[in-house]
């Protein structure tokens, strides 16, 4: 069975372990082993239970474990790269890497300093962990996957088909760059705010916080019409941009974003990987960012307090 190593046991890597898990070997890789024995609560409730092989990196570096036909890099965006220097030792230099990381500043980097082929999966599958043994599937939505120059399709195309017969709904695609530009304004628009908040998706669609989302929609449209990214879904203008984000809302409103989590977790969150290329874009085509530009300190003052 085609062997897959997930670097990173979050919310995402624990998802995507249960659900491959049925269709091929898995290994879970972090700092610190977890139990073998994993429970997954679906959307609908009803809970899982399965044996997901754990390691450490230096587990691996010391033993002889097989290569691996695919390693997901599940990690936050800014250790990413470290997460994957911590197992490149035992890897092949042409082992395929899929990025399943939030915002746009991983993907680039590895992309240009790896031998092998470098995936990215852009999804809106929903997922937060309440245990070393526990982790929560709170909604579903479309999962892309692709590379950034689009030279790697027949790969992309055979690991959607296999994702999607894991229950992630998953698409090979060549526009891979837009896409990730795409989840970014996702993110954007409801990853800092519910967690400054303290509030799960699906509050964002009252009238407390309706505002706040569009006023960043507004902004992340704009941004985006320079960078040359289409609306999504054949839509126009920042409407289209504005319902891609309720429709993802609505996906997941049961579910704490990432960047809640780790709010909740006392940790430094991805405000640099999400907002950071966004705030970056503005000021480069001489754009207003006063929305992101707020939040962006918000979150820092917020951090400064862990």
């Amino acid at each position: 069975m085609t062997t897959h190593w997930i670097l990173g046991p979050g919310a995402i890597g624990r998802l995507l372990a249960h659900s491959l898990a049925p269709l091929a070997e898995v290994a879970v890789i972090g700092r610190r082993p977890l139990p073998g024995q994993q429970i997954l609560t679906t959307p609908e409730g009803e809970t899982r239970a399965q044996h997901l092989p754990s390691f450490t990196a230096e587990r691996l570096a010391a033993g002889a474990a097989a290569p691996p036909a695919f390693v997901h890099i599940t990690t936050k965006a800014m250790v990413a790269e470290a997460a994957l220097a911590s197992v490149a030792c035992v890897l092949p230099p042409s082992t395929p890497l899929v990025l399943w990381q939030n915002g746009f500043y991983a993907q680039p980097r590895i992309s240009q300093t790896w031998h092998g082929p470098v995936l990215c999966a852009t999804t809106t599958q929903g997922a937060y962990v309440t245990g070393d043994d526990r982790v929560v599937h709170a909604g579903r939505g479309p999962t892309f996957v692709g590379d950034l120059d689009n030279q790697h399709t027949a790969l992309a195309t055979t690991l959607a088909a296999l994702l999607s017969n894991a229950g992630f709904t998953a698409t090979a695609v060549g526009d891979t760059r837009s896409r990730l530009w795409q989840k970014l304004a996702v993110n954007a628009a409801i990853n800092p705010l519910v967690a400054l908040h303290g509030v799960r998706n699906g509050a964002l669609r009252g009238d407390t916080y309706s505002g706040r989302v569009i006023a960043v929609v507004e902004e992340v449209a704009t941004i985006l019409e320079k960078e040359g990214i289409a609306p999504p879904n054949g839509g126009e203008g920042k409407a289209a941009w504005l319902a891609l984000v309720w429709q993802v809302v609505e996906n997941t409103a049961n579910n704490k974003a990432s960047m809640l989590q780790d709010v909740e977790a006392r940790r430094l969150t991805e405000r640099g990987a999400i907002l950071g290329p966004l705030i970056e874009s503005a000021e480069r085509h001489g754009l207003g960012c006063e929305v992101l530009k707020g939040l962006d300190q918000e979150l820092a003052l917020l951090e400064a307090e862990f």
